[in-house]
């Protein structure tokens, strides 16, 4: 398979479990975050959101949507306050949000696993612009990257214990979802599926956890190339135009590849301005 190169440590910032880059293109600036450390970072800025954190979104100015443990917060990352806007309807104790983005109407799309891995203990759900927060998928084990095509007919989308990427037909004006089928399995001795990014030529990138890569699969699911990562733990992947930035259990990393990618889509929610 063709090597797209070597991700290199760009932060030195270590983190326990380091996760969801996003490129917030208005800000010029990457936001990621420490789930187990419960800390968000955003360029150069750290907030310490007092929980754990499983995924970020941009929002407006210096405020951000941040999917804390059990709740979805307004994060303020130049004084570092975190309100509260949504509780997460967990379905039984010992939950916590995973991986999330935002589709191109600013819906923020999170999702949610067991800290044990239960089997079929996740969900994921929808967090619309007005503040309604709906149920989408259930029985998920560990729901986490998703992300659209450039044309917005498909959603991509891992539940990792299936060791498998889907893909659903989506609706982009309603935000539904119908058709979930198969897009491409990942054998277990490679790693498991955890984020992707889907870049501007319809490649789907997955991160590989315990593979200590990033896998390109073209738009028929066939691998096409691959970004070696050199440590195993790869959680999640993002664009910043033909750099992509690349999460890893211990940290951050990138690397400049042959294909670019879309910034992330803010959330469309009216921020409050007091």
């Amino acid at each position: 398979m063709p090597s797209f190169g070597i991700a290199e440590q760009v932060s030195p910032i270590r983190t326990r479990l380091g996760e969801g880059p996003r490129w917030d293109a208005e800000a010029g600036r990457l936001l990621w975050v420490d789930i187990e450390g419960g800390r968000l970072h955003a360029g150069e800025r750290t907030v310490d959101c007092g929980a754990m954190v499983g995924a970020v979104a941009p929002w407006a100015g210096d405020t951000v949507l941040a999917a804390l443990r059990d709740e979805l917060a307004a994060v303020d990352v130049g004084d570092g306050s975190v309100r509260r806007l949504a509780p997460i309807p967990h379905g039984r104790p010992g939950m916590r949000t995973n991986d999330g983005a935002c589709d191109a109407a600013g819906r923020f799309w999170i999702g949610t696993m067991s800290l044990d891995e239960a089997p079929s203990a996740g969900a994921l759900y929808r967090y619309d612009p007005d503040g309604t927060l709906r149920t989408v998928l259930t029985e998920i084990t560990v729901s986490n990257g998703l992300g659209w095509d450039a044309e917005d007919r498909l959603m991509y989308y891992i539940d990792s214990r299936t060791q498998r990427v889907d893909v659903f037909d989506f609706h982009a004006e309603s935000g539904e979802l119908e058709n979930r089928r198969p897009f491409a399995s990942i054998p277990a001795e490679d790693g498991i599926p955890d984020g992707l990014a889907v870049d501007d030529e319809g490649g789907v990138w997955v991160a590989l956890y315990g593979g200590g890569r990033v896998v390109r699969f073209d738009p028929d699911g066939a691998p096409s190339g691959e970004v070696g990562v050199p440590v195993p733990k790869v959680t999640a992947c993002c664009f910043a135009g033909s750099r992509m930035y690349v999460t890893a259990r211990e940290g951050l990393f990138a690397v400049d590849v042959p294909y670019s990618g879309p910034p992330a889509r803010p959330f469309g929610g009216t921020p409050r301005t007091s």
